[in-house]
């Protein structure tokens, strides 16, 4: 996934007026993480979020190929 689509769905998910409604499963995670400990029965991997900015907000997001979901933290 690029750094744009990513933007992309962190975009429509701040927006009360049109939510995200893709393919992707969408995770909101505590505020102010930039890393997410994703757990797959006896798998576990490490998703790094990286800083978007949405209408003067600040949100950490990364997206794991291995289950299809993006992971949202706010952090302001």
């Amino acid at each position: 996934m690029t750094r744009d689509e990513l933007l992309k769905i962190v975009e429509q998910c701040s927006s009360d007026l049109d939510p995200y409604t893709g393919p992707l499963k969408i995770v909101r995670v505590p505020q102010y993480n930039t890393i997410f400990i994703e757990q797959n029965g006896n798998d576990t991997r490490s998703v790094m979020l990286s800083e978007q900015d949405v209408d003067g907000k600040t949100f950490w997001a990364g997206y794991s190929s291995y289950s299809e979901t993006v992971y949202i933290s706010q952090a302001s």
